[in-house]
């Protein structure tokens, strides 16, 4: 295993609701972030085309409107297909560039739902893993299913092991023990959570881990917003602070967190500290207590449709 990586964590919006201009900017940071050494590059949640912050799309309980049902299939048409032309130029970045990429999308499925998904690229541009989000939050469940077990990915690289989880899912207590028993040695959390409390959940996260986690959000001010967005009420200029940050596995700050502007965060994790960090601590080994505690998942595809047909059946042909 590698004992050094250089991560950085990209703190920026998109070109909110245009997915062409949005990867182009991508795919620049990419090669920005490589040119200054990272070998590892996260890009926050829901980076492609946006994070919906404010919408509403014409709901109430009981009722939607014809103009929220237009901004929602515009927000579908924005959104990425995986895999599609998106995910090969994020590729072809990431292979231009020799490191690996993880960013959040607004993925949608062919039948028609949009999932909040974690993608991971490998230095060849291959796309290793998707994660969809198991739970959005709050008023995301109007615009966003829910993803499954068979998601929670994660990819081996010289460095050790990465993965992570979306936003608030790492609140959930269930869903971080599932990836700490994948041996995750880098977790990756980006978010849409610009409050101050949200660098308490890196950092215990770095701590129960006994891992480097790297926090990415979006930098987003009222004067990006396009000129047809739906009307979000009044409020401050900046919509998102960002607070993007990198810890390390005892819950120091390694850069960051960055407040009030885009850029770009970096950092030289020394993988050796991971080891020397889990002889006290190692919460899914001799911290576990398996004779007392034990986590049972799901991580098989659950499709709403699964043909079946008797033994001996023939498809037939016209």
């Amino acid at each position: 295993m590698e004992k050094k990586l250089k991560a950085a964590v990209v703190q920026a919006a998109p070109v909110l609701l245009d997915r062409e201009a949005t990867v182009a900017k991508v795919c620049d940071l990419v090669a920005e972030a490589a040119s200054a050494g990272a070998s590892l590059v996260l890009f926050p949640e829901a980076m492609i085309p946006a994070y919906p912050r404010g919408m509403t799309f014409g709901t109430v309980v009981g009722g939607r409107s014809a103009a929220g049902r237009r901004a929602f299939a515009r927000y579908v048409e924005q959104s990425v297909d995986v895999p599609g032309p998106v995910t090969a130029a994020i590729g072809a970045a990431a292979r231009r560039a020799a490191c690996w990429v993880s960013i959040g999308v607004v993925e949608r499925d062919p039948r028609g739902t949009l999932y909040c998904t974690l993608l991971h690229f490998g230095p060849d541009g291959s796309l290793l893993g998707r994660h969809r989000k198991l739970k959005p939050t709050a008023a995301e469940r109007l615009v966003w299913g829910e993803g499954d077990g068979s998601g929670l990915a994660v990819v081996g690289t010289p460095y050790g092991v990465i993965g992570g989880l979306i936003c608030w899912e790492n609140l959930m207590p269930l869903a971080r023990m599932a990836m700490y028993g994948k041996g995750i040695d880098i977790w990756l959390a980006p978010t849409a959570d610009a409050r101050d409390s949200w660098q308490a959940t890196l950092r215990h996260i770095a701590c129960e881990g006994r891992c480097f986690v790297l926090g990415c959000n979006q930098f987003v001010t009222r004067a990006m917003l396009p000129a047809d967005w739906e009307d979000i009420g009044g409020g401050p200029e900046v919509i998102c602070r960002g607070g993007s940050a990198i810890v390390d596995p005892y819950g120091d700050y390694l850069a960051g967190p960055l407040y009030g502007e885009e850029g770009i965060l970096a950092a030289e994790l020394d993988l050796g500290r991971i080891a020397e960090a889990r002889f006290d601590f190692d919460v899914a080994g001799h911290y576990a207590r398996p004779d007392v505690f034990r986590l049972t998942v799901n991580e098989a595809p659950m499709p709403a449709v699964t043909p079946q047909r008797e033994p001996g059946d023939r498809e037939e042909t016209p």
